[in-house]
This record gives C-alpha cells, structure tokens and sequence, in this order.
C-alpha cells in the first residue's frame, strides 16, 4: 500500500510540474521506484508510465509542436537513447566512486550523474546566452539531443537537460512544452524498444496494477498542469525552469536522483 501512496502522488505532483519546467516525471518517479525495485527495473518502469502519460499529454499539446525543433532535437535524442539504452543493458549497475550515508540511507555518487549535474547547473546559470546565430541554434539542438537522449536512455533522465537546451530556443511557453512532450515521445519509443527484453526477463517483479494506478494520476497531474499553464507567463515558466533545473542538478551531484 505504501508504494501505492507515495509513487501515485509523486507521479500527480511530478506530472503537472512539467507543464511548467517541461520536465519532471522521469526525473522524480525513477528514485521512487528505485525505493522499492532493482534499479533496472525502476528504468524500466517508469518509461511506462513516461510514455503513456506523455501520449496522453500530447492530445493536449500537439498544436503548439515547433517541428523544425523537433526535427533536429528529436532525431539525434532517438538514436542516442537507444545507445544509452543498450549501454544500461550491459552495465545495469552504475560505477560508484562515493558513498556517504544520510537520514539512515546510503546515496551513491556516480561519475554520470556527477558529470550530468554540474553540467546542467553551469548552463543553468548562465541560461541568458542565447545564439542568435540561426545556425548555432541548430547546432546546439543537435548536441542537445544526442545528450539528453543518451542520458534518457541511460538513466531515464532526459527532461533536463533537454529543457536546458530548448529553452535557447525562445519559443513561447506552449511551444516550448509541446515539443518537449514531443521529443520526449520519440525518446521513449526508442529507450523502450530495448527496455522491452528487461520487461520480458523481469515481468514477475513489476507489478502492472501499480504501474496503472501511477499513471493514472499522473494523467490527473496533467490535466491540472495543462489548465494552471493557460494562466501563466511566459516569465514564470522559465523562472519555474531555471528554479527545477538548479535543484535537479544539485540532486544529482549529491546522488539522491
């Protein structure tokens, strides 16, 4: 029941904050599954609930898709999610390099995590370069996609750093989630369709009721989020962005997501 309570309402919580940073739901759900399954398992799972939810707020978004961003972001995160799906396969377990041990619970620092976190903390703070260079926009979604996607592939966390690079863009808030969810889409097609031997090898360990549930409330999350955004700026969404970015890498760095 525990499971039940505490993953549901992540995924309600997480679900509508990525109305608002374009990100959230794979980034907080995989650590809360990790909580209770192999981490192999929590990759697994929560790109389940991520794709479907992501389906589901597609319907909602798909009008406001900017396609020549999802063009060249989308594509290079599709390939480089699979490479970082198959790396996970081989390499299921993450090489530690420290351990410390906090509210009576270990955390485990990773060179990828570590590497991943300060990067999104660096551009974070310096998020107010902006090409105007049409084509190091391009460039930039590119690099960004081959990263954000390997990283999806790898660990299941991708929105950040792919808010990171989109929001360079300058698209407006709608755009700017709606290609997220998007490329996020593509992503997971891709990630998935590796994932799919751990989901055949390790079914007896998922439970599937709870990964219903979850995504359940993670579509009521949605339809919440969707609603406050229509009330909000342009100004607080990438304020909320830069907040989420700064505490996400922070989390990272420190081995709790």
């Amino acid at each position: 029941m525990v499971v039940y309570i505490v993953c549901s309402l992540v995924a309600l919580l997480a679900s509508g904050l990525t109305f608002f940073s374009g990100f959230g739901l794979g980034t907080l759900l995989t650590p809360v599954f990790a909580l209770f399954f192999p981490i192999e398992i929590a990759i697994t799972i929560t790109s389940i609930v991520h794709f479907l939810n992501n389906l589901f707020k597609l319907t909602l978004t798909y009008r406001n898709i900017n396609s020549q961003v999802l063009i060249s972001f989308g594509i290079a995160a599709f390939i480089a999610a699979m490479i970082g799906a198959l790396v996970l396969n081989f390499f299921v377990g993450y090489e530690v390099f420290f351990t410390y041990h906090f509210l009576n619970r270990n955390f485990d620092i990773t060179a990828l995590k570590l590497g991943i976190g300060l990067m999104i903390i660096f551009f974070t703070l310096f998020e107010n370069y902006k090409p105007k260079n049409k084509n190091t926009v391009q460039k930039n979604m590119f690099v960004g996609g081959l990263l954000s996607g390997f990283c999806g592939g790898l660990s299941g966390n991708q929105g950040a750093l792919r808010s990171m690079f989109l929001n360079t863009v300058g698209m407006s808030k709608e755009s700017f989630i709606a290609t997220g969810i998007a490329i996020a889409c593509l992503t997971d097609i891709s990630r998935m369709s590796i994932y799919i031997k751990n989901l055949g090898q390790s079914s007896n360990q998922i439970q599937f009721k709870l990964v219903l549930t979850v995504t359940l409330f993670a579509f009521v999350g949605a339809l919440i989020g969707n609603k406050l955004l229509q009330k909000t700026t342009l100004f607080i969404v990438n304020k909320i962005v830069m907040a989420m970015l700064l505490i996400i890498g922070l989390l990272m760095c420190l081995g709790i997501v």
